[in-house]
């Protein structure tokens, strides 16, 4: 991908990486990740992850259990390989954190968004409503 800075993952007591959580990375690194997804694995013409690999992900899970599970501020959800899918007609995916960072990728309106946040507790309940809304109201403004 061509990352302009190191990344740090947050390892467990025996230094084995943890998957869920932890990843440190600049904006620019992320958005280069992210644009890598919409494009379907490649990026400058390099292919990086298999398009079988990201057409898995953009599927998304079984929305019905994801209904059951109680995730009221993300309706219409499912939940696949650590991202958080949409199932919205532009094809949108995100992948977030637990202070309120996001990765979100709309292949419709050809757009990431990188947002890097700090709440003070723990969850994105409060505010992901209103950042769901900043989303779209950039993918109209992008198709203008």
């Amino acid at each position: 991908l061509g990352a302009e800075e190191d990344a740090y993952v947050m390892i467990d007591p025996v230094g084995t990486p943890l998957q869920g959580a932890g990843l440190n990375a600049t904006a620019r690194d992320l958005a280069r990740f992210g644009e890598m997804l919409r494009r379907g694995g490649e990026f400058n013409g390099q292919r990086i992850f298999d398009k079988a690999v990201v057409d898995d992900l953009r599927r998304g899970g079984d929305r019905e259990k994801f209904k059951a599970s109680g995730m009221a501020f993300r309706p219409g959800y499912s939940y696949h390989n650590q991202w958080w899918i949409l199932h919205n007609a532009d094809g949108a995916f995100e992948a977030s954190g637990v202070h309120g960072q996001m990765v979100h990728v709309n292949p419709a309106a050809e757009m990431v968004i990188i947002k890097l946040s700090s709440h003070p507790t723990a969850g994105a309940g409060f505010t992901h409503p209103l950042t769901l809304k900043a989303w779209a109201a950039l993918a109209r403004a992008v198709r203008q």
